[in-house]
């Protein structure tokens, strides 16, 4: 158990801190402020030709693919720990839940960007959406 523990952690700080940078330009972490406020921090580096020649489609895909299929098999582990009575395995699954989802959730703020930028984004397309119905204009902006 340990072990498996041990290998979460390495895998969580290395998805975090080198492949996110190197395979897809995104980064997440937290800062603390002087007032002793946290802050989280999702950045995405800008595209640039130099860029687009480092970072593949290929890298791209699989590693978005290994970011979501990992907390689904986790889940699929709980599941299976939890109806096969193996109460002991449960809190690893769960540690594997935890980490494996976290990384999943910082990478997408990171594509996506902050909740405020989601909410305006989401506010701009629905109000384009009504004045394109109340004036009867059928062509997509």
């Amino acid at each position: 158990m340990v072990t498996i523990i041990l290998l979460l952690s390495c895998d969580f700080w290395a998805v975090k801190n080198v492949t996110g940078r190197l395979m897809v330009g995104l980064c997440w972490w937290n800062h603390i402020d002087e007032d002793g406020k946290s802050h989280w921090v999702f950045e995405s580096r800008k595209a640039s030709s130099q860029e687009s020649k480092t970072v593949s489609e290929a890298e791209s895909r699989i590693f978005w693919l290994g970011l979501i299929a990992c907390p689904v098999l986790w889940v699929v582990f709980a599941f299976s720990a939890l109806f096969s009575f193996r109460v002991k395995w449960l809190a690893v699954v769960i540690m594997g839940v935890v980490l494996q989802g976290a990384n999943l959730y910082g990478y997408i703020r990171c594509k996506v960007g902050s909740r405020k930028n989601l909410t305006s984004m989401a506010t701009s397309y629905l109000g384009k959406q009504f004045l394109r119905q109340t004036t009867g204009d059928d062509q997509p902006s």
